[in-house]
């Protein structure tokens, strides 16, 4: 399994430059059927990152831009009258597909925002009281931009808190960046399926399967019980973030080829499942989780 997903962090290397910890987290959600939000400043590779994850794991992809006159049904689809069989007729939206890109979420008001949250959280649309499945796997990765740009709306915390994951791509480093100055004509704008719909099954399987460790389980009870006990944060961990918190440290294991958890991966991955989740922004909240790491002790 491990060179499996080694073959799709190698092919993911030649589009996003120098940032192998942030796909790992990408892949890592994924695995996990979580959906997953990228926050950056515009033209980092958010865009480029998603839909290379679609193309690598062979998924349909919808990619629907997020604008201030977006409305609901632009995303869910609406109800048209035939007026030939003299009925009504579902048309489904662009939220049909197995991955759907919610470009720049934020710029959306907060009414289009939430059409997404059934979709999210059911896996289904509701339409005129009539329930449309949505297709397996389903995946959203949306992308935003920092809340202090003009246009932007900040994310409701029930949405929020359906994200698994939030990553940061920041900066690319010198050596990245030289070669997207020069034009490096070796890099690849396209990529080819590496990975069967079956495969990806298997490791979901395999990572619902694993078993955790009563030390490792008790970490992660204690560092969500610090968030609410501290009285540091106005928002701290809920139950779906401890049961995040577990899944994703699994997948993480199985990332780096071990069947078994360690305390290094859940610290590896909690930033991602908790930052968005504690409203830290995400280039302070590094500082603020090591703090909360030095307060939380590993019991052995």
């Amino acid at each position: 399994m491990k060179t499996k997903i080694n073959t799709l962090l190698e092919a993911l290397s030649t589009v996003i430059y120098d940032k192998q910890p942030q796909v790992k987290l990408a892949i890592c959600s994924l695995l996990c059927k979580g959906h997953l939000l990228i926050e950056d400043l515009p033209g980092m590779g958010k865009t480029t990152l998603s839909h290379g994850l679609a193309e690598v794991l062979g998924l349909t992809y919808q990619r629907v831009q997020f604008t201030s006159d977006l409305l609901p049904a632009d995303i869910t689809g609406s109800t048209i009258f035939n007026t030939d069989k003299q009925n009504f007729v579902f048309h489904e939206g662009p939220v049909f597909t197995q991955v759907l890109l919610a470009d720049e979420i934020n710029r959306a008001s907060p009414k289009t925002q939430s059409a997404l949250l059934e979709a999210m959280e059911e896996r289904q649309v509701t339409m005129d009281g009539q329930s449309h499945q949505l297709p397996e796997p389903f995946f959203v990765i949306a992308t935003q931009n920092p809340l202090h740009q003009s246009g932007t709306h900040p994310l409701p915390e029930s949405q929020l808190d359906r994200f698994f994951m939030r990553v940061s791509l920041g900066y690319p480093s010198k050596d990245a960046e030289k070669k997207l100055i020069l034009g490096d004509h070796g890099r690849k704008t396209t990529l080819t399926q590496l990975m069967e719909l079956n495969t990806l099954s298997e490791l979901q399987s395999a990572i619902e399967e694993m078993d955790i460790k009563e030390q490792v389980v008790q970490y992660i009870l204690d560092l969500v019980s610090f968030t609410r006990e501290s009285g540091l944060f106005k928002d701290p961990l809920s139950p779906r973030a401890s049961i995040a918190l577990g899944t994703a440290s699994k997948a993480w294991a199985i990332i780096h080829g071990r069947d078994y958890v360690t305390h290094d991966d859940v610290q590896a991955v909690f930033p991602a499942v908790a930052g968005h989740r504690l409203n830290l922004d995400a280039t302070d909240q590094f500082r603020i989780i090591d703090d909360i790491y030095s307060q939380v002790p590993v019991q052995m």
